[in-house]
């Protein structure tokens, strides 16, 4: 991470997450080197071409993007966490436009855009036959099958979520340090275990309340299946800028 300092700018930082639904969530679970990669591209293209419209922001922007693929309870939820400067260069590249304070882009222009870009990568990628399905999505390996699987979300809001901005590079610095690297389950959220049954802490999002931390208690097996399913494919990068 004390390598990365250099490549900080003296400027606001702000934090946006683009999830899939679980719809696609689950044709990921069985396509995960091509989904993510699609994953990657889509989101870096929406922020990219939204930040460049002059109605927007009129800059090129950069931003460094993390896959996490896990919920608090060690379920498969693919997301992006990207971190991006407040600003970017203008067309002519010679002067630095910067973002309103507080506010980067819109976030229902970025859901909308996003939903279209991954929609349309993901039927090409089922085209040139690099997606296969299993189980009761078998069917899907039809293209009229799959254009009904997607078509109603199409009508839905995707989620992306624009976290607040950092205070600066140091506490994006100080973000990565504790972020980047995670696996799907920290020793610190372990209660205990035994070769039948593992506690561990999860937040329940379902709970209304600020005190949403609660235990889950499963069986070893089924906590070192939930875990597997977080190896990401050999030489994939989840780290990318």
């Amino acid at each position: 991470m004390a390598a990365r300092a250099e490549d900080l700018l003296p400027v606001e930082y702000f934090h946006v997450v683009f999830t899939l639904p679980a719809e696609i969530a689950r044709i990921a679970y069985w396509n995960k080197k091509a989904v993510y990669g699609l994953l990657f591209k889509a989101s870096a293209q929406t922020v990219m071409t939204i930040a460049a419209d002059s109605k927007r922001l009129g800059a090129k922007v950069g931003m460094t993007s993390v896959l996490h693929t896990w919920g608090s309870a060690l379920t498969h939820h693919p997301h992006i966490h990207m971190i991006i400067p407040g600003g970017g260069l203008s067309p002519s590249g010679n002067r630095w436009v910067a973002c309103k304070p507080g506010f980067f882009l819109q976030v229902r222009v970025l859901s909308r855009l996003f939903r279209r870009l991954f929609i349309e990568g993901l039927l090409a990628l089922h085209r040139t036959g690099e997606l296969v399905f299993f189980g009761d999505l078998t069917g899907l390996s039809e293209a009229h099958a799959l254009a009904a699987y997607l078509a109603p979300l199409c009508k839905i809001d995707w989620v992306v979520y624009a976290k607040p901005p950092f205070g600066g590079p140091e506490a994006v610095l100080a973000y990565f340090s504790r972020y980047t690297h995670r696996v799907a389950i920290l020793n610190s959220r372990l209660i205990n275990a035994d070769a039948n049954t593992v506690a561990f802490k999860w937040k329940n999002y379902r709970i209304k309340s600020d005190d949403r931390q609660s235990v889950m208690r499963l069986s070893t097996s089924e906590v070192i299946r939930r875990f597997l399913i977080h190896v990401l494919p050999d030489r994939f990068h989840r780290i990318r800028h």
